[in-house]
């Protein structure tokens, strides 16, 4: 069976900002461009950029009801697509829980682009949002603006779905505050969780002789140097001062991973299986292997400029981040199902481990080139059935002093 790819168009807006607020979202199949469902909702009171990131959410949601694995989303809201693509900053406090339910939504799939496209272009969800609106009007009775067209609301045209439901506008704010926990999202809260997640154990490889060089080593299968076996050894120590049982160990097919999870496994008694995932290997750099950050630099600066500009652009006959980011995502949805209420050592390199931890911290793709991963740090991600993530440390080194 193949691959499900699909298009979500999404919308929304508010007669008033804040005012009468509503959703639009339509899913389409990739190739065919046939409307595989449609999702409008009346919001009550709420902005326009509320109203915009819950378009987005209802689209992402009805795409992983239909199984897809790859997504396009295309709005016409700038700001969206800016930050849940990661260049824009979430300024907005009251947006950040929203992009927040899309970021652990885009777990569910395979690969996500976010394309801003104008107005003319988003028609039909445009079109459903619109009618949520008079629905939201309809709801909110006295409301400000209720019956005035602001911001980007515009009449509704006609041969639209009913909307779906509607909600009071108590409720409308209650949902977008994100304390609803509905639709199957967790739901956020100050309370330390009770049920017990799967819990990974996220460790670099220790130091090459590529590191100490300030070399790209990706694909290049580069051994432990004396002080990254000595690593090594202290990160098990630790491990199992943190684990002493662990169900597993995974790691990546080089032999820098594999001399460290083997290190590791030694430590806590030499029971524990070492697993090789292909998926957990290193991006490739392509021509940039093997040579230093500065003559990278120097000899394809527009290359590196765009590489470090966007995680869909890829070194010159090597791999970007969103390929290793499609593999990562396999890999901890396969961890999560196959271990549940386990802990896992996971044995990788400094991207897949950025990207692993972007996404449990639902951070932009800035977060990549800001994260410093140090030869042998230590961190850990807690997942559990409902969806909740929880990130309890990041590169910790102090067994390495």
């Amino acid at each position: 069976m193949s691959a499900l790819r699909v298009v979500v168009e999404a919308d929304g807006g508010a007669r008033g900002n804040p005012g009468p607020a509503g959703y639009g979202a339509v899913v389409r199949d990739a190739n065919s461009s046939e409307v595989l469902a449609e999702r409008a909702e009346a919001l009550g009171i709420a902005t326009n950029n509320v109203a915009e990131y819950s378009g987005l959410l209802a689209g992402l949601r009805a795409a992983a009801d239909l199984g897809a694995s790859e997504v396009e989303v295309r709005m016409d809201s700038k700001l969206v697509v800016e930050q849940m693509s990661g260049r824009w900053q979430i300024k907005n406090p009251g947006l950040r829980p929203l992009a927040a339910q899309a970021a652990t939504l885009m777990r569910r799939f395979d690969l996500v682009t976010y394309v801003w496209v104008p107005r003319e272009r988003n028609k039909h969800a445009d079109a459903l949002a619109n009618r949520a609106m008079d629905e939201a009007a309809g709801l909110a009775s006295g409301a400000r603006g209720g019956g005035e067209a602001a911001g980007k609301a515009q009449p509704a045209t006609g041969g639209v779905r009913p909307v779906a439901g509607k909600l009071r506008p108590e409720q409308g704010a209650r949902r977008l505050s994100g304390a609803s926990g509905e639709r199957g999202q967790p739901r956020p809260s100050w309370e330390p969780p009770s049920a017990t997640p799967t819990r990974l154990l996220l460790v670099r490889h220790g130091a090459t002789a590529f590191t100490a060089q300030r070399r790209y080593s990706g694909r290049g299968d580069v051994p432990l140097s004396d002080t990254g076996l000595a690593q090594a050894r202290a990160t098990a120590a630790r491990v199992k001062a943190l684990a002493p049982t662990v169900a597993a160990i995974v790691t990546s097919p080089l032999v820098r991973c594999m001399r460290t999870a083997e290190v590791i496994a030694g430590t806590l008694g030499g029971e524990v299986p070492v697993e090789v995932e292909p998926d957990l290997v290193e991006c490739d750099f392509g021509e940039w292997e093997g040579r230093t950050f500065s003559e990278v630099r120097a000899q394809w600066p527009d290359e590196m400029d765009a590489w470090l500009g966007s995680t869909e652009e890829a070194p010159p006959g090597g791999e970007s981040f969103r390929a290793v980011a499609t593999r990562v995502r396999r890999v901890v949805a396969t961890l999560h199902k196959g271990y549940p209420e386990s802990t896992l050592v996971v044995v990788s390199h400094v991207s897949p481990l950025k990207i692993l931890l972007r996404d449990a911290l639902a951070a932009g793709d800035a977060f990549l080139h800001r994260l410093y991963l140090d030869p042998a740090g230590l961190s850990i991600v807690d997942m559990w059935a409902d969806g909740g993530v929880a990130v309890r440390m990041v590169n910790e080194t102090a067994h390495l002093a």
